[in-house]
């Protein structure tokens, strides 16, 4: 499994426990946005790819994810949001995006959000695109309503598609400034609240071709897919990891009698690295978009995995997970979320059922 250099993961450990680990509760409890922690993600040089192959770019922003996801999960997502944003602009060949935006998301000065969640159950027949798109002589004019993109804000972009036509479907990237975009926030989620998330309303929304990430949108989405998914995975790994070592810090409470529970730390343990081991070892693949269905397979097991392993420290805490505020209960709606995160578990379910 590729890791960080130790004085990389030093360095971002740092990130971790000073400066986000002090703002956890108040993400979670008062929908704080670690806008700081994401900005120096980028500041400090974890997101530079030049240079590095994409297997190993992968494996270290897994590793970010997974890490952070260990502490947060909410923040993870929001870097999840920001690593999608950074594979699209990564995978297009539009040269102004690539050269001028492209660095802005890398250094952190930029942050991006991804926009896909309807365009991903479209492809998959779950949904009709809910954006229309109209070309003129210099760009697009975009509308419709999209109910829910998180990591957005002041000086964010992010991804979009919207059909023209029944043959064609468009691809862009929007920052949120755009005259006629409306963002309203949403807070009233069971967790992740501190995610900056926004229904967007296009009104007239001129998108120029700089802007533009494929006019084959169709074409385009097969080769994102992969690393939209793959970035996914270390939320679980991390929740869930986190969950286990909070099961064995306690297991000697009350003549440990957490023994006796169903669901055990050690075989969440065996459990975990199997998936862990499984997801590294197919990033190293010649070509991911060959492998869709494992990943899926892989999304929806660490899902499972994470489910099991929240519940379980729920119960070996007992009362005090039961707290509103406590590590165990965030870690609870954390999991339901990473459950309904497109692809949710029923769209992963259809998927490799069909």
């Amino acid at each position: 499994m590729a890791i960080m250099e130790s004085e990389a993961k030093k360095a971002f450990n740092d990130l971790l426990y000073n400066q986000l680990k002090p703002l956890v509760r108040k993400i979670d409890t008062k929908a704080y946005y670690p806008r700081e922690f994401l900005e120096n993600i980028g500041k400090y040089g974890f997101l530079l790819s030049a240079g590095l192959s994409k297997k190993e770019v992968l494996s270290r922003e897994m590793q970010l994810v997974e890490e952070t996801a260990k502490i947060c999960m909410t923040t993870a997502f929001t870097l999840w949001c920001h690593l999608a944003a950074l594979t699209y602009l990564r995978t297009c060949e539009n040269s102004y995006l690539k050269n001028e935006v492209l660095p802005l998301l890398e250094s952190g000065e930029v942050l991006g959000g991804t926009g896909l969640s309807n365009p991903m159950k479209y492809y998959d027949g779950l949904e009709s695109l809910h954006l229309k798109a109209e070309r003129t002589p210099k760009g697009y004019i975009i509308n419709g309503h999209l109910p829910s993109v998180s990591n957005l804000g002041q000086n964010h972009w992010f991804g979009i598609i919207a059909s023209v036509n029944e043959k064609q479907r468009i691809m862009a990237f929007v920052p949120c400034h755009v005259q006629g975009l409306v963002l309203k926030e949403k807070l009233d989620y069971l967790g992740l609240n501190g995610s900056a998330t926004y229904a967007c309303t296009f009104n007239e929304v001129f998108i120029p071709d700089q802007w533009i990430i494929s006019e084959q949108a169709d074409d385009f989405v097969p080769k994102i897919r992969p690393s939209f998914l793959i970035y996914q995975i270390p939320l679980g790994l991390g929740v869930t990891d986190a969950s286990i070592q909070s099961m064995k810090k306690i297991q000697n409470k009350q003549n440990g009698c957490n023994r006796y529970l169903s669901i055990q730390p050690e075989e969440l343990e065996n459990e975990l690295t199997s998936i862990r081991e499984e997801i590294y070892r197919l990033v190293q693949s010649s070509d991911l978009t060959q492998h869709c269905e494992d990943l899926l397979r892989i999304r929806l097991n660490v899902t499972y995995l994470t489910l099991k392993a929240v519940h379980g420290s729920m119960l070996h805490h007992g009362g005090a997970g039961y707290l509103q505020q406590s590590d165990p209960s965030r870690r609870l709606r954390e999991s339901y979320f990473l459950a309904n995160l497109t692809p949710t578990v029923k769209h992963l379910e259809k998927l490799l059922n069909n």
